[in-house]
């Protein structure tokens, strides 16, 4: 089951990550910032997680794609809300 909780929660801390990430110019600050989703991740709600990701097992977990997936992420949550 999916709470608001857990989506007011991961919607705050994607965001908030993401607006430093997104305006960062430190490599390193950068890849702190994926270190902390992916942390987060793997506690967050398995049920929200798998709604996210829609079957990318490497979402918000792959370098490559990290930014679009945030982006995408948080535009779910906000309609999620």
């Amino acid at each position: 089951m999916i709470t608001k909780d857990s989506i007011e929660a991961a919607y705050c801390f994607f965001h908030q990550k993401y607006q430093v990430y997104a305006f960062s110019n430190s490599g390193r600050q950068k890849d702190d910032i994926e270190y902390a989703i992916s942390s987060y991740v793997e506690s967050m709600s398995p049920e929200l997680y798998a709604l996210l990701a829609a079957g990318n097992s490497g979402f918000l977990l792959t370098h490559s794609s990290f930014a679009a997936d945030m982006r995408q992420a948080i535009g779910q949550l906000e309609k999620l809300m």
